[in-house]
């Protein structure tokens, strides 16, 4: 079973290396080992590497295996651990013989949060996160084995490893601690507290403080580069995504009738419904710094969490009502395997049957069986039909593995094929418990594991590695160790510049990710932009990209600036720019790339030659 899970594993999950936050946190722990690094934008002032001990395990991993291995192998000891953690807890709820099915539900599905689908948990890239959420995953797991105190304090070491995702796993514990009048004041008080802190901000402003208010010129950064901090920039798709785990647990909560399963699911709503509620406060009112920096919107991750962990145990109950009970369970599976569809179209209508189950005749509940019948149809021949695209289709990607592999897993990736295969595997092993089958899906899942497992955990990219470190040796003897480098056009990740020329960046994307925590590094993120003006808009301005392509005016048909011996003369006044890798030769003597790649006859300008060298121009 174990191999089944792997396997599943394996057709619905890609690891995407040092990709988003992957690469953050890679240099927080690489800067450790090569302390040039620290002088990066990114690290300069206050970042979220000061309130973690991830970055030293990881630099230890880094020090041992290399980047490249020591990443993979604690993204696998965190998605191990997180998996693990699961199945301890679903042996303790109802329906403890379909542990397995809730494992493979947390395989197969995509636990987002938040808004904008920039998160969820148990991503496919090694964050602070990663571990964290194993460790709140496991604590809550030892909480429902009884051992209380142990999976506080477990919690509480999460605490210094990701304090924004380990406190809502510290709250839940505490909430399923107490009686459930006590737990609600206690959530109720959270949020009035926050609200005074940010009315007292507000009247009796502190300049140098957590609980000062932000000045308009860093909020506008904020707002510009991270818009997904405040709820009023929410849409319906992100509120949506915030009611399924709410609407799932309050099915589980009518449907499950053991006691420690209908607590769980009243504090996991508890916990995000008050996160949700601070969060608006911190984004309204003020906003106060610690308050928007605290993200308490985070704290849904738990609420997800516990919900899809609900699932498997509550489609089970439902499935022995005959009254509607087996067309509530579809629809419940299906609001969190099929993201084509509305969630709440799905999710609403489960909970309706549930409620009204016994004013449904027995005349209805034979029709309402052959309605979710029907529905299973219907999502079989839709997954027919994509299948069918897919196979006489364009590939979308090769590189990993062979055409057949690559097709196998578009279709796997519909998740339902994935999810089905498994299932009847589950099935016909609990049912028979016979060697024959036990040896056959053991076979099958090896088979899978052969075929798909080096696809998925390949590294996407070369970045880092030591033959494109020795590919990039003239450009790394050429530039010092402090120096920044700028690639023209600004690309969103630093990823090539920390990791295969081992310098600080000057400026990408995702180096402004932290200015909700520095004003400083805003200010600064502010003024690179506008040295960068003459070739490259300001990168950080995402909330007014996205207002601009909901308008159908974010593609203006311009072309991205081309670089001329005087654009490169102006952004080069900056003494903070080092160095530039364009692909156009403009003069000024430039270092050229002739190896094959990317940067193939790409040059590296020194800005110091080119702030010496009198314009022509």
């Amino acid at each position: 079973m174990t191999l089944m899970l792997l396997a599943l594993w394996a057709v619905t999950h890609r690891y995407h290396g040092l990709s988003r936050d992957g690469s953050l946190y890679a240099v927080q722990a690489l800067s450790r080992i090569e302390p040039a690094l620290r002088a990066d934008l990114y690290l300069q002032n206050t970042s979220q590497d000061q309130f973690t001990i991830f970055s030293p395990i990881y630099a230890e991993f880094i020090r041992l295996f290399g980047l490249q291995t020591g990443e993979l192998l604690l993204f696998g000891i965190c998605q191990v651990g997180f998996l693990v953690a699961i199945g301890m807890a679903a042996r303790q709820l109802p329906e403890p013989e379909t542990a397995l099915l809730s494992v493979g539900l947390f395989i197969i599905t995509v636990g987002y949060y938040g808004a904008y689908k920039i998160f969820a948990y148990s991503e496919n890239y090694l964050s602070a996160r990663s571990l964290g959420e194993a460790m709140v995953a496991a604590a809550v797991a030892i909480h429902l084995r009884g051992w209380r105190w142990q999976g506080l304090l477990l919690a509480l070491l999460a605490l210094f490893i990701h304090p924004l995702m380990a406190l809502p796993g510290v709250l839940l514990l505490i909430c399923l601690d107490l009686p459930v009048l006590l737990a609600t004041l206690l959530m109720v008080t959270a949020v009035f507290a926050s609200f005074a802190v940010a009315s007292l901000a507000i009247q009796f402003p502190i300049t140098d403080h957590f609980f000062s208010v932000m000045d308009p010129r860093w909020l506008e950064v904020v707002r510009q580069r991270s818009q997904f901090l405040f709820l009023q920039y929410w849409n319906r798709g992100d509120w949506e995504m915030a009611a399924r785990p709410v609407i799932g647990l309050f099915l589980s909560l009518r449907v499950l009738q053991a006691a420690p399963a209908r607590k769980l699911c009243v504090a996991a709503m508890l916990i995000g419904a008050s996160g949700l509620a601070i969060a608006a406060i911190a984004g309204d009112i003020g906003p106060v710094a610690i308050l928007l920096q605290g993200q308490a919107w985070r704290w849904m991750w738990v609420t997800t969490y516990i919900s899809v962990l609900l699932v498997v145990p509550t489609a089970a109950a439902l499935v022995r009502e005959e009254r509607g009970g087996p067309l509530a369970a579809v629809l419940l599976v299906a609001a969190w395997v099929l993201p084509a569809v509305d969630s709440l179209v799905l999710a609403g209508p489960a909970v309706v049957l549930w409620l009204n189950r016994r004013s449904i005749t027995p005349s209805a509940a034979v029709y309402l069986r052959w309605a979710a019948g029907a529905g299973l149809l219907l999502v079989t021949g839709w997954i027919i039909a994509k299948s069918w695209t897919y196979l006489h289709g364009p590939l979308p990607e090769s590189v990993r593995e062979s055409t057949t592999v690559a097709r196998l897993r578009e279709i796997f990736g519909l998740v339902i094929p994935a999810a089905a295969c498994a299932a009847i595997a589950w099935n016909w092993m609990t049912r028979s418990r016979s060697l024959f089958s036990t040896a056959a899906v053991t076979l099958c899942s090896l088979g899978v594991c052969y075929a798909f497992l080096p696809g998925s955990l390949q590294q996407p990219d070369r970045n880092g590695t030591p033959a494109q470190i020795a590919e990039f040796a003239d450009w790394r003897l050429a530039i010092p160790p402090e120096s920044t480098v700028l690639i023209l056009p600004p690309p969103k990740s630093a990823a090539f510049i920390w990791f295969t020329l081992g310098r600080p960046s000057y400026l990408s994307v995702d180096q402004s990710s932290g200015v909700v925590f520095s004003p400083a590094t805003s200010e600064e993120i502010r003024r690179r932009s506008t040295v960068l003006l003459p070739v490259a808009k300001p990168d950080w301005q995402i909330l007014t990209e996205l207002m601009e392509s909901s308008s159908h005016n974010g593609n203006d048909g311009k072309l991205p600036a081309v670089l001329t011996a005087q654009k490169l003369s102006t952004i080069c006044r900056d003494s903070k720019l080092g160095f530039v890798i364009a692909k156009e030769n403009v003069g000024f003597d430039p270092l050229r790339h002739a190896h094959g790649g990317v940067f193939k006859d790409w040059n590296l300008y020194d800005c110091d030659h080119v702030r010496a060298t009198p314009s022509t121009t």
